[in-house]
């Protein structure tokens, strides 16, 4: 493996703690095994282009990052750069943060339901989000 191969090895291995995902979860989010992410991991097996891409179109990885170091972890569009920051302090703090742990399983539950009961949570949401603006409005 080449000095690169392995920057891109450790490269990888922090995406996933920046996600906080245990390598079994994240390996079948990106189709492998865990076994295959531990050898990557280890510097025993470099990443292929396709789980570059996988996990750049996956988790909004910044490719050229990924591939060279250079540059942020993590794709931030102008309007997002706000929340981003939030995402990020809440990342840093994982599994000690109890809000974190909140949104993480909020997340994962949504993921859990059907599609027609993520649209009635998002319909809801968003009438919650209309009644408190005419709120702060009066």
């Amino acid at each position: 493996m080449t000095e690169n191969d392995i920057k891109i090895c450790e490269r990888f291995k922090r995406v996933r703690t920046s996600l906080n995902m245990k390598q079994g979860d994240f390996a079948k989010e990106i189709k492998t095994t865990q076994g295959h992410v531990s050898d990557i991991e280890n510097k025993r097996k470099g990443v292929s282009d396709r789980v570059v891409e996988i996990i750049c179109l996956k988790y909004k990885i910044n490719e050229v990052w990924f591939r060279t170091g250079e540059g942020k972890m993590f794709i931030q569009l102008p309007e997002e750069d706000e929340v981003a920051a939030y995402v990020s302090d809440l990342l840093e703090d994982g599994e000690e943060n109890p809000l974190y742990l909140i949104i993480k399983e909020i997340m994962h539950t949504y993921n859990e339901v059907s599609p027609k009961s993520q649209e009635i949570l998002c319909d809801f949401s968003k009438r919650l989000l209309d009644n408190l603006s005419q709120k702060k409005e009066s």
